[in-house]
């Protein structure tokens, strides 16, 4: 599979993203910068984490303006794959390709540290081949990840299967503590109605090398190879 992994002014892990998918995955990796109108020929686009646009206004609010996204909902809107971590789901949101907002963390915090999340989705690419039975231990690191939406997107988002990933703790459970920013339903991940665009707030990048004593993250990944050719 062809990845194209963006950058924006500000992102930071795009050479993280890089080097898992090149590197450890195997994969054909083109870099694109967020100036480029044309995606290359790629089947898979990852949208980085990071602080584009120095988080000005709202976190991803600029970016959704940059000219290579234009091609990116272009590409989504076409069935082709969208994935984008922490920043980049946060700029899923702003540009219309996910549903849902991502408000500051209930504790006016940035929070960086290891959580626990559950796969839920049975239909959507990432969580696939996940053990739904099993606490996957990701870092997250962000100011706004307390997803939020009205009554009507997540009662739709349950019933379409598109709810990724919840926050819980390392038995599973989802009460109290297990949720870091007070997002509704502890949701961690969405994807669409269509399954083609992903999006989380933890960084599965960063639990995806034996050096670092967690391969949790992964899984994640080769669910996506599995899945999405």
């Amino acid at each position: 599979m062809k990845f194209g992994v963006v950058t924006f002014p500000g992102s930071n892990c795009d050479q993280d993203m890089i080097y898992v998918l090149r590197d450890l995955m195997g994969q054909e990796v083109v870099e694109l910068w967020h100036k480029d109108t044309d995606l290359k020929g790629v089947d898979f686009v990852v949208l980085p984490g990071g602080f584009s646009y120095g988080d000005y206004l709202r976190s991803g609010a600029i970016a959704k303006f940059s000219p290579i996204m234009e091609s990116v909902i272009a590409h989504a809107n076409n069935g082709g794959y969208v994935m984008g971590i922490c920043n980049g789901f946060q700029i899923l949101t702003e540009s219309g390709l996910l549903e849902g907002a991502l408000l500051h963390n209930n504790n006016q915090k940035f929070i960086c540290k290891n959580v626990h999340l559950k796969a839920i989705s049975t239909s959507a690419a990432p969580t696939i081949d996940l053990d739904h039975a099993k606490a996957y231990k990701i870092p997250i690191a962000h100011g706004e990840g307390r997803f939020h939406a009205d009554e009507a997107t997540l009662a739709s988002l349950q019933a379409n299967d598109q709810i990724l990933f919840t926050y819980c703790d390392e038995n599973g459970g989802e009460e109290g503590a297990a949720n870091p920013n007070g997002s509704l339903l502890n949701i961690a991940g969405i994807t669409n109605r269509n399954k083609n665009v992903f999006g989380m707030m933890p960084h599965p990048e960063r639990a995806a090398d034996k050096q670092l004593n967690n391969l949790d993250g992964l899984r994640i990944f080769e669910s996506i190879l599995a899945h999405c050719n």
